[in-house]
């Protein structure tokens, strides 16, 4: 398995910006996608912010304008951009990983909590 580690989570004021960031140990799919994914207590997981295999960038609408997420091949990591942070932007925050097929699983990491006062 592919390890991921996110870092850069803390707590903030509304409004203020905090940039993740994840450490991917190693691609094993030659094709392969990258996500953000947050979790606020008392509910599911939701989709924030991906990358597909043609490095094209999608965005949940409740992020959308407010946060950008970009790969840097040459570090191995991935980083999420939060700006304008809302108090309901407070939730743990993953990466993940997964080929491109969608068929051979996904890697998580191990979370980063975000709160917004």
């Amino acid at each position: 398995h592919v390890q991921l580690v996110e870092s850069g989570g803390g707590s903030v004021q509304a409004g203020g910006s905090l940039r993740l960031s994840c450490a991917v140990s190693r691609f094993t799919w030659r094709r392969y996608c990258m996500g953000w994914f947050r979790q606020a207590p008392g509910k599911e997981r939701e989709g924030v912010a991906f990358i597909d295999d043609d490095d094209k960038t999608t965005y949940a609408d409740s992020v959308k304008g407010r946060f950008v997420t970009s790969q840097d091949n040459a570090k191995n990591t991935v980083s999420l951009e939060m700006n304008s942070l809302e108090s309901e932007d407070t939730a743990l925050y993953y990466c993940a990983y997964w080929d491109a097929s969608g068929t051979l699983g996904i890697d998580w990491g191990q979370g980063t909590q975000v709160t917004v006062s």
